[in-house]
């Protein structure tokens, strides 16, 4: 068993690796056998399919149940207020400035740590599968979604995003709704047609006002917000069809499905999901994993960002070194002592179930 100080200093090493690495969403290749390499020359096993990598702990037993311990390597693209090369891993004043450093490299390299820590430990009372994905910051289907039916049975997971290693115990689903409001084109100037735009509004008013009988102890209420709308094509022409788009976040109150056929019933319009896919998620907060991290003072809330947590039917909780805001931001950084505290607190969260 490797001692944390060891693994932070290989934690930071390669951190700084990944960020000289480009990484974005679907072009991930050569970071993926970074972390492959990594893994290898420490003798573990891994496996890769596409971008993606898992690793499984060297005793592993069937019999028992699994951890999955999940974070991704893929980033977004820069954004032009860098004032700094985004490429270059540089520590200044404590912090490890560079492309991908907070979101989510320190959680990355803070669950190898911790899966490392524990890879070699027999009599443990669950199984460790460590799952490196891609394509996270687009939702992507060649990210962890593509490799679920690879990883086994699976009973809870650790999710790493940055959390200031607080433990966000409910996430909020997304679904994106196109609707078109259908009506019957005529001239304006006389009683011809039926307008689209009337009966659209009757539904936008709904989306507006409605409230779902379930709220989450969490989040409250789902909140619907129509955010584009087109209709007409011509000032003196009644238009016969007027779409709009509505964002829904559900909560952990409902499943993304139940939300859409409720919709349905609702309104007049033909209404049409992009995905169903990016699931609410939740963990009881007396589960044994949460117990386990608020016994180290960590507290629970329910995040409004959408992480690979919405890819999974276990329960799951997101934790991790660095801070939310930092997220996409210009000259993004973490402190370097935040992920020695990400790897000690994952190991000591582990511990205290193992």
């Amino acid at each position: 068993m490797t001692d944390t100080n060891t693994l932070f200093n290989n934690a930071v090493g390669l951190l700084g690796q990944l960020i000289a690495t480009q990484s974005f969403s679907r072009e991930e290749a050569n970071t993926a056998a970074i972390i492959v390499d990594f893994l290898n020359a420490r003798g573990v096993k891994t496996e890769r399919k596409m971008n993606n990598i898992w690793a499984r702990n060297q005793y592993f037993d069937a019999a028992k149940p699994t951890i999955l311990l999940n974070s991704h390597h893929d980033t977004v693209k820069p954004n032009t207020g860098y004032t700094r090369d985004p490429f270059e891993a540089k520590i200044e004043d404590g912090k490890l400035y560079g492309l991908g450093s907070n979101d989510a490299g320190g959680s990355l390299v803070s669950l190898i740590s911790t899966f490392l820590y524990f890879y070699e430990r027999q009599n443990l009372k669950y199984n460790l599968c460590l799952a490196i994905t891609a394509e996270e910051e687009i939702s992507g289907a060649n990210g962890l979604e593509l490799i679920i039916p690879d990883l086994g049975q699976l009973d809870f997971a650790i999710v790493g995003e940055p959390t200031q290693m607080q433990l966000a115990i409910a996430e909020k689903g997304l679904m994106v709704l196109d609707c078109t409001a259908h009506g019957k084109a005529g001239h304006a100037a006389r009683e011809e047609g039926d307008n689209a735009i009337y009966k659209a509004m009757k539904d936008i008013e709904w989306f507006r006002t409605y409230r779902f009988p379930k709220e989450s102890e969490i989040f409250g209420p789902i909140k619907m917000s129509v955010t584009m709308i087109n209709a007409g094509s011509q000032h003196n022409v009644v238009p016969a069809t007027c779409t709009f788009t509505v964002d829904v976040r559900v909560t952990d109150a409902y499943r993304n499905e139940q939300v859409l056929e409720m919709i349905k019933e609702h309104v007049d319009c033909e209404v049409k999901a992009r995905s169903i896919r990016l699931k609410p998620s939740s963990i009881d907060r007396n589960h044994p994993i949460v117990q386990s991290g608020i016994k180290l003072g960590r507290t629970t809330y329910g995040s409004p960002t959408t992480s690979d947590q919405s890819l999974l039917d276990i329960p799951s909780v997101k934790v991790g070194p660095g801070d939310s805001a930092r997220s996409h931001s210009s000259d993004e950084f973490i402190y370097v002592n935040e992920i020695k505290e990400g790897i000690d607190l994952y190991v000591a969260m582990l511990e205290g179930i193992m």
